[in-house]
């Protein structure tokens, strides 16, 4: 019996060898924007994970988009040469794996605390000299404790939009496969989409064929400079869940126009955009949405949000809701996750580096051969 969580899937030019994809999540471990030996040790063991596809946490274009003071950029040559040993890594241990990077610019809602420490604005409480300024759409700050953005004006969208292509640059270098833009979880590009937050007059405001014109842009521009032999895509939050904000209807027609562009898939979440969001939160809440996309716009899609179980992932696939499944704290409560998987659903295991094969040998299971680097 074909177990379809674990069958090959070509996105865009680069064929994935199941449908398990790691998401991508903030680790808050990076100094000044680059990677420390947590991200290599955090990336290893997820690259051990099974996954046909590995993720990198929100990769920011500039410093002032970074959420918090400890989230991984790409916005200098510090950053690109302190993630080349993540990335060395994986590709010598572990080949079968694809790898990701998600770039991010948090807009209005950088400038913030770590979770652990309230999640909250950052203040000059903090550091004399915080918060530092941030930019969105429109004039409008996330919530009534936090500081107000500064709207981008022409140099400004410019300048990000530059640094997206910059960061696209470096992505290239790194050698990365799959490149996602994050427009979902009320950060810059999703401010740019939602009439919550984008009140603009001009060009880039108003109407939603206006709202999604930035993000538009953006997209067409990295794709432009990202081969088209490796996969582009983007993470949309589908709806803001605030009555008068983005619909499920406007993502459709964005999607529609990013598959016009060359896109090759939707990472499909939802809301992020406003306090005031009601979420029916529940198991697989995002797959609906994702099922739509897919079928009304002809694109790959990703489900998220509350995947947990082997069973729940491979229906999601078997029944063509979602062309992958993207899990992220099952995998920080069981880095095995796919592994286990695999197992469960009585399908062939992904690869393990030759360290860790004596595993298999009381296991009741017969492994893949192992492809990976061998010790000297």
């Amino acid at each position: 019996m074909t177990v379809h969580l674990f069958t090959p899937v070509e996105i865009g030019g680069v064929t994935l060898p199941n449908r398990i994809v790691v998401s991508p999540m903030c680790q808050y471990a990076a100094v000044d924007g680059s990677a420390q030996p947590w991200h290599l040790v955090n990336y290893g063991m997820m690259a051990m994970s099974g996954a046909g596809l590995l993720c990198l946490e929100a990769t920011h274009v500039e410093r002032e988009g970074r959420i918090t003071q400890g989230c991984l950029g790409l916005y200098s040559d510090d950053n690109e040469a302190a993630l080349k040993p993540v990335v060395d890594w994986v590709r010598a241990w572990m080949p079968n794996v694809k790898l990701a990077v998600q770039l991010a610019h948090a807009g209005r809602k950088a400038s913030a605390q770590r979770p652990w420490k309230g999640g909250g604005p950052l203040t000059q409480a903090d550091a004399p000299d915080l918060p530092w300024t941030t930019f969105s759409a429109s004039a409008v700050p996330y919530d009534t404790k936090w500081h107000t953005p500064v709207a981008l004006d022409g140099v400004g969208l410019k300048r990000v939009k530059q640094a997206f292509v910059s960061a696209v640059e470096r992505s290239a270098r790194l050698g990365f496969d799959v490149i996602e833009l994050h427009g979902a979880h009320g950060y810059c590009l999703h401010q740019f989409l939602s009439p919550l937050t984008n009140r603009r007059t001009d060009e880039y405001g108003g109407t939603m064929e206006k709202r999604r014109r930035f993000p538009l842009e953006v997209f067409e521009a990295c794709r432009r400079i990202w081969p088209r032999e490796k996969a582009l895509g983007i993470r949309l939050s589908a709806t803001d869940w605030v009555d008068g904000g983005m619909t499920i209807d406007d993502t459709v027609e964005t999607a529609r126009q990013l598959k016009a562009l060359g896109c090759d898939f939707i990472d499909v979440s939802s809301g992020g955009n406003s306090p005031a969001q009601k979420i029916a939160v529940a198991p697989g809440y995002h797959v609906p949405f994702a099922a739509r996309i897919r079928k009304e716009v002809g694109i790959k899609t990703w489900a998220v949000g509350i995947i947990t179980e082997p069973e729940q992932a491979e229906r999601i696939i078997a029944s063509g809701e979602a062309d992958c499944t993207a899990h992220a704290r099952a995998f920080l409560l069981d880095p095995r996750w796919a592994w286990n998987a695999a197992r469960a659903l009585g399908a062939e295991t992904p690869p393990l580096p030759l360290p860790a094969v004596r595993a298999t040998t009381i296991l009741p299971f017969k492994p893949q051969p192992m492809l990976a680097k061998a010790a000297d």
